[in-house]
């Protein structure tokens, strides 16, 4: 596979001389009246009676500005501020394959060598994804957290690091290189090929070698959801009369699980231009591009992507996990760098922090009428923002965030063909498509509660959360077999068993 490096960007990123990252008080440049600015930007998440967000605006390596706003604990009316701790869900992504670049710049790991080098369980795929495959989303290894959703589980529903190892080990299809499909799955591989090449833990090795060296002294990788956090924001979910604690008790790392600070953000952000930990190989190799078998470059990177905001180029990534939101956005010729942590889940960072980066970079952007064909803001692909979405609860990550369809009902004397049970060896678990009389067919699995299926044409059901079952094999006017869709994950095969 060929490697191809935005040299424009490292270029820039490598020859910029970066001061130190004390918080300042003194107000951001931008003109008179930038502070009310960015104020009004976050105006519906300042109240004290809600959560909010903790905003961080870096301008070569320092902190500038860094307000906060709405609530980090409502027991206890904390506010959110630069010290506050707060889950990053996917922007955590980055630090773990900074420790694969780290690791593979000194010659511990290959990254073009197979997973099953360093993972020896994992299964012995004719065409086998590299480790190289799991940093860019081009592995084609599904991602766990559909996969657990899909085998019946709820989003309150606890499973260990090795029944999602388990779960990903029993899948049985891809095609490495053929298309970019972000994947929670591939970092939590990653994170495992970390302690196994290093024997350490993933929260060890980042503590060894990033965030003691960088100063980054409260932040860490998650892993055991009983500890005690100092400075911890809630995360909350809106309800119809005001909000709900909507935090985790899953402790896989990897993926996601980086508690950290806007105060602590700055070490890291600074160590991506500078290479303070890694040097310049390390910083030149975060921000290689994934490319695939077509020879095509995509816009991710090693945990992070390159997009373009009113033709400034970009560098970002967004996190999503129950109640937590987080966006950090680097625009790296500019000098400027922007991060919002958030603990609300209807909120949408990555658009506060470009609409931010706008007040301070409007005079050397594009005008907006002539930006019309820029990427996301987001700094991601759209199908990375759908990802992002589907994160937040694990009981939806199911769905393809479709909207619901009308769809009727399969014609009454043929669902028979479809009622009865189906087994998945690559999710271990048995789905039961019910006949309820008049109401129609409905999916019974696991713990989730039924859901209703409908008919989109012969032998295709669907269902409202973005499911579709595809049947074949009809034997005794019953299908005997079926594939099911399911977003990010694609063509999960079931057969017909008795019971």
């Amino acid at each position: 596979m060929r490697r191809r490096t935005n040299t424009l960007l490292i270029g820039a990123a490598l020859a910029t001389t970066l001061a130190g990252c004390a918080p300042t008080g003194a107000p951001p440049t931008g003109g008179d009246g930038t502070p009310a600015r960015i104020d009004a930007i976050f105006a519906d998440y300042a109240s004290a009676s809600g959560p909010g967000c903790s905003l961080g605006v870096i301008r070569d390596g320092r902190l500038i500005h860094a307000p906060g706003y709405g609530t980090a604990n409502l027991d206890h009316g904390i506010p959110n501020g630069p010290a506050t701790v707060f889950r990053t869900g996917s922007v955590s992504k980055q630090f773990t394959a900074g420790a694969i670049a780290l690791l593979a710049i000194r010659g511990e790991l290959e990254l073009d060598a197979p997973v099953q080098r360093y993972i020896p369980e994992f299964p012995d795929y004719p065409d086998p994804p590299t480790v190289r495959h799991l940093i860019h989303h081009t592995s084609g290894v599904r991602d766990y957290l559909v996969l657990m959703s899909l085998a019946g589980n709820r989003s309150e529903d606890f499973y260990t690091n090795q029944e999602v190892l388990d779960a990903i080990n029993r899948q049985r299809e891809l095609t490495p290189g053929a298309e970019y499909l972000y994947s929670n799955a591939g970092y939590s591989l990653l994170g495992e090929i970390v302690a196994r090449v290093s024997g350490q833990s993933l929260r060890e090795f980042a503590e060894a070698e990033f965030f003691g060296p960088l100063g980054m002294t409260h932040t860490h990788f998650h892993d055991d959801h009983n500890e005690i956090v100092p400075n911890r924001a809630i995360g909350y979910a809106p309800t119809d009369d005001g909000f709900r604690i909507n935090v985790t008790t899953l402790d896989m790392v990897g993926d996601g699980g980086i508690f950290t600070s806007v105060e602590e953000w700055v070490a890291w952000d600074r160590n991506l231009s500078e290479g303070t930990v890694g040097g310049p190989e390390w910083v030149a190799l975060m921000h290689e591009r994934g490319v695939l078998n077509s020879g095509d470059t995509i816009p991710y990177a090693f945990g992070i992507s390159h997009g373009e905001h009113r033709g400034l180029a970009t560098v970002g990534h967004t996190g999503s996990w129950v109640g937590y939101r987080a966006a950090m956005s680097r625009y790296p010729e500019a000098g400027y760098s922007f991060v919002a942590f958030c603990n609300r889940s209807a909120i949408a960072p990555a658009t506060l922090i470009a609409s931010t980066a706008e007040i301070y970079l409007e005079d050397g952007m594009e005008p907006v009428e002539e930006a019309v064909d820029d990427e996301a803001t987001e700094d991601e692909t759209a199908d990375e923002m759908t990802a992002e979405a589907a994160e937040a609860d694990a009981s939806e990550d199911a769905s393809a965030d479709r909207a619901p369809q009308d769809r009727s009902d399969p014609d009454v004397p043929n669902r028979a063909r479809y009622a009865g049970s189906f087994y998945s060896a690559e999710l271990d678990t048995t789905y039961r498509i019910v006949e309820e009389g008049g109401a129609g067919l409905t999916l019974h699995v696991g713990r989730l509660d039924p859901t209703a299926l409908r008919g989109e044409s012969d032998g295709v059901l669907a269902s409202e959360r973005g499911m579709t079952f595809r049947f074949s094999e009809l034997a005794g006017g019953r299908y005997q077999a079926m594939m099911v869709d399911a977003g990010r994950v694609r063509n999960l095969r079931f057969g017909r068993v008795e019971g």
